[in-house]
């Protein structure tokens, strides 16, 4: 049997006339967070091709350096409770994002003395995830104050669209600059961005209640974090959007963005430029996604939206694997999947991450947080050393081909959940249970 339950809020809602293009707070943020993605896209090309070019790494080497972005995540169920815990989650998004700063410099600086390394490749890809962790447990209790409850779908598509803008400029910029300047040079831009992100971030101002800030003075961090681990474990929503994400992390991170970067190098034989400028024109879909994201989901309801997502994100990539031919066949094959896939991403993202919005309760956000990514992402670092372990005894084709059919088997959670029936924010039908 389903009953139907209102969804929790974190305050009273604004007028529904109130747009987010009035807002300053809300376009602040997002500016500095456009800002900051653009430099990360930059980075995400300038690493591998980094580790490959410069370094002549194989490809275990570059799986490990994608895996150690990740590994941070599996402290985030701790890093959560301790960020529930504190007050200032601006303050800490803050500090987080100087500190990527900083530490993102030390790579031009290393590469001028002639003394970078794998090893300083890989100390980067750690700090640097640690900090993002911080940041982004401190941002899902930061978000929920920043806008009302009802304009949850509309942040989230215009973040998720300047998210995918940057996908289409961002990469190939820094193929460009890869290609003109070096790849540790073009690292720069990111700590640039991060500089300009912290810059905007400190001067939005958001309340906070109490209840939000602290979890209590007598729990202490393992309580504080087992209590958020349970909510994601006994939340059916959640925890189904949990096992969904998880599995397409696991699959699609067989095939992560430095084995695609081995893949289109190595074995289509394109280059730096072209990579990049196939993963722009890819990422246009990701723009589209995100802007159709709250009319598809008016349209077919948000829950069938997170099902067709989930689908379209993965499939793709069988396409990649299957490239050949003629350069500009190769070029566009990579380019098309990258649309597809890019759409498909945030078509899951902007309606799931404004469902587990609604349903979390203030004073357990960012534990949630960090116990849904300790899973989520976490499985992240596995599936790029079974993906580099996979590439080294199978192949890269096969790698891309196994990664696309796990992935699209991540919606069977999902269909035998709650979520497909939710239609809207307002109201999600939950299967009753019986004590």
């Amino acid at each position: 049997m389903k009953v139907t339950r209102p969804l929790l809020s974190p305050r009273l809602p604004r007028p529904a006339s109130d747009s987010l293009w009035r807002d300053r707070r809300f376009l602040r943020f997002w500016s500095g967070q456009s800002v900051s993605q653009f430099g990360d896209r930059i980075t995400e090309l300038a690493l591998p091709l980094l580790a490959v070019g410069v370094l002549h790494g194989s490809a275990n080497q570059v799986a490990l350096l994608t895996a150690l972005v990740w590994t941070p995540n599996l402290l985030g169920l701790f890093l959560g409770a301790w960020v529930d815990h504190r007050p200032g989650k601006r303050q800490l998004m803050l500090l987080a994002d100087l500190f990527r700063a900083g530490v993102l410099l030390t790579l031009p600086i290393a590469y001028a003395l002639d003394t970078v390394t794998l090893g300083q490749l890989y100390a980067v890809a750690l700090l640097t995830g640690t900090a993002a962790v911080v940041f982004n447990t401190a941002y899902s209790s930061f978000f929920a104050h920043l806008v009302p409850p009802e304009s949850y779908v509309e942040a989230n598509s215009k973040l998720s669209a300047s998210r995918s803008v940057s996908y289409i400029a961002g990469p190939a910029v820094g193929g460009g600059l890869v290609q003109a300047l070096t790849a540790p040079v073009a690292v720069l831009a990111d700590a640039l961005s991060f500089v300009a992100s912290a810059i905007l971030v400190g001067r939005t101002r958001v309340d906070e209640p109490v209840r939000a800030v602290s979890a209590g003075p007598s729990l202490s961090l393992p309580r504080r974090a087992k209590e958020g681990l349970a909510f994601v474990l006994h939340e059916p929503v959640v925890r189904a959007g949990l096992l969904c994400a998880t599995t397409l992390n696991f699959f699609t991170f067989l095939a992560g963005t430095g084995l695609l970067v081995l893949f289109a190098d190595r074995a289509l034989h394109l280059s730096p430029g072209a990579i990049g400028l196939a993963f722009g024109i890819g990422a246009t879909g990701g723009v589209l996604g995100a802007v159709a994201s709250p009319a598809i989901a008016r349209r077919i309801g948000i829950g069938r939206s997170i099902v067709v997502g989930a689908v379209l994100y993965p499939a793709p990539i069988a396409l990649i694997a299957a490239a050949t031919g003629p350069t500009w066949t190769r070029l566009g094959t990579l380019g098309a999947a990258e649309f597809l896939s890019a759409f498909g991403v945030m078509l899951l993202d902007v309606n799931l991450n404004s469902l587990q919005t609604s349903l979390v309760p203030d004073g357990l956000r960012s534990r949630v947080a960090g116990a849904y990514n300790t899973v989520n992402y976490g499985v992240r670092p596995l599936g790029a050393l079974i993906g580099g372990e996979l590439a080294t005894l199978m192949g890269l084709r096969v790698t891309l081909v196994v990664a696309a059919v796990g992935g699209v088997m991540s919606a069977v959670w999902l269909l035998a959940s709650p979520i497909p029936g939710i239609r809207e924010l307002g109201h999600a039908p939950v299967e009753s249970r019986q004590d």
